[in-house]
């Protein structure tokens, strides 16, 4: 039928609507990194979002080569390819020598191992008329495990009562994208397109009606705050993302309360980026 030819305009429509409002959700975490330029460190977050996210362009990006008149996938996830590249590279730059070896292990594992098993299985092994399908699915399955690291941010938003790890912007490009593609594919009645952005709009729409329901809410660290006695501290532990708020009772002096205080900006700082670190993962999958 023409209306799921490329060249009809709702098609296009939907996949250059779909570039910008993908383009914008890749630059979202570039506050944090000009951060992590300016203090020239990572801020204790960790890379693989990041990777993985790469992992996933570069996947759609093969994809989208296997299938004709599929130019805007292809320059989405260009894109994505370019920008995430520089988010890695940018980390690598300020990170610790383990934090740096780490994320080489990864980008060797994931980016360039299993991409290169992929892409030689695929064309050694499968015949040209399957093999669309099979990097089709493989595309869907990456996209959809992909989903589960926001996931963490929902359950930590109704556990605290508080939507400072999840800003509504992002919220918003994220359901953006996902009904921009799911239109791109519907119309071009390709499901592996399609699939993934069901699962991102319903994510969207579940980010977007919690920033509603807690934004005005007194946050449960707040709380706890107020119902210890003034003289006593509160130290929080973070581990990766603040999954945690252990009250410890600690009577201080003057000085030492002014530095515990430093400190505990310091952690602040450091929970705020990697509460921004888990979204582009997913954004670029669902942009893809």
């Amino acid at each position: 039928m023409a209306i799921f030819n490329m060249h009809h305009p709702l098609v296009f429509t939907f996949g250059v609507i779909g570039n910008i409002v993908s383009i914008f959700a890749y630059l979202a975490p570039l506050p944090t990194f000009m951060e992590i330029c300016r203090k020239k460190s990572t801020l204790g977050f960790q890379s693989l979002p990041y990777v993985v996210a790469l992992f996933s362009a570069m996947l759609w990006m093969y994809y989208a080569f296997l299938k004709t008149d599929a130019i805007l996938l292809i320059s989405v996830n260009s894109i994505g390819c370019f920008i995430e590249t520089i988010y890695i590279a940018i980390y690598l730059a300020y990170a610790s020598r383990e934090a740096r070896n780490h994320t080489a292990k990864l980008l060797a594992s994931l980016n360039v191992g299993s991409f290169s098993v992929i892409l030689l299985f695929t064309l050694l092994l499968i015949k040209d008329s399957n093999r669309v399908l099979v990097v089709g699915w493989v595309c869907v399955a990456i996209s959809v495990s992909v989903f589960a690291a926001p996931l963490s941010i929902v359950f930590q938003v109704v556990r605290t009562r508080s939507v400072e790890f999840m800003p509504f912007t992002l919220s918003f490009f994220l359901t953006m994208t996902a009904i921009m593609w799911f239109g791109y594919g519907l119309l071009l009645k390709d499901l592996y397109i399609a699939l993934p952005n069901i699962l991102g709009f319903l994510l969207g729409i579940l980010q977007m009606l919690l920033y509603g329901m807690y934004r005005n809410a007194k946050p449960v660290l707040e709380l706890e705050k107020n119902q210890l006695p003034d003289q006593h501290m509160i130290n929080i532990v973070v581990s990766g993302i603040p999954d945690e708020v252990h009250p410890m009772d600690a009577k201080m002096g003057s000085n030492e309360q002014t530095d515990h205080n430093n400190e505990k900006c310091s952690v602040d700082e450091t929970s705020k980026a990697n509460g921004q670190l888990l979204s582009p993962g997913l954004v670029v999958c669902i942009a893809s």
